[in-house]
């Protein structure tokens, strides 16, 4: 399916996201430069074609940005094009979506909420390979005791914390429920 995507500027930095007719294909946060986050869209979107956005691109655009600039927002509205995405990773994005801003998880917490209490590592991993970050908010997934980990976004954990830090969430102790 053909898709698109567009650059656009963000209180952190700019981002991109990308689309078809399903729905947003990709949210790619900020990058070292200009040339890396194309690089990054390109490697992840093949053939997708810069365009202008859509309507329902645009309001995404406007909850990435209203998000990014402190706004508690969930981003809960905006409809995913999951094709191609593993039915365990869809599971694990879809939870991750109800985690509210300003609040976190572990990842041991979702994969019990998901019925596999054994399985925080492949949360991990589905959360890894997560190709809407933010709008699938794996920021706000911690490691046990609240530790803050890896971060696949350029910027790594620093990013990670940043973006916890704009939510207002703070990581949360090891005795601290859900």
């Amino acid at each position: 399916m053909a898709g698109h995507f567009v650059l656009f500027d963000t209180a952190l930095g700019r981002c991109a996201i990308a689309w078809t007719a399903r729905g947003i294909a990709g949210l790619q946060l900020p990058e070292s430069d200009e040339v890396a986050l194309r690089a990054a869209v390109e490697r992840k979107h093949a053939g997708f074609i810069e365009a202008a956005p859509a309507a329902a691109v645009s309001a995404a655009m406007a909850g990435v940005r209203a998000v990014l600039s402190g706004e508690r927002r969930a981003l809960d509205e905006i409809t995913l094009d999951l094709a191609g995405i593993p039915p365990f990773h869809e599971r694990v994005y879809m939870e991750a979506r109800r985690i509210l801003p300003g609040h976190t998880r572990t990842y041991g917490e979702l994969a019990h909420t998901l019925g596999k209490p054994g399985a925080a590592r492949a949360v991990g991993q589905a959360l890894g390979a997560n190709p809407f970050a933010l709008i699938v908010p794996c920021h706000r997934v911690l490691a046990a005791g609240g530790r803050l980990n890896g971060f696949s976004a350029y910027g790594g954990i620093h990013t990670k914390q940043r973006l916890l830090e704009i939510e207002g969430a703070l990581p949360r102790t090891a005795d601290s429920l859900f």
